[in-house]
């Protein structure tokens, strides 16, 4: 999926990124704000995973919310 449209669609996204990153707090999510630099920072801060592998992750989750 685009990510223009998870970006704008963020609050009904929120939740199933809550879901696959379980660790990621709401206040995480809030300070996101559909920022897919954001969220990719975030996971590295929580999980402690290397910046290419955030980002096929991340790649792999938009690809799923069609």
């Amino acid at each position: 999926m685009d990510w223009n449209r998870i970006e704008g669609s963020w609050k009904q996204f929120s939740g199933k990124a809550k879901e696959n990153w379980g660790k990621l707090t709401d206040d995480d999510i809030a300070q996101i704000n559909g920022n897919r630099e954001q969220l990719e920072g975030k996971i590295q801060e929580r999980y402690g995973k290397a910046k290419d592998d955030v980002r096929k992750e991340v790649d792999d989750w938009s690809s799923q919310m069609n």
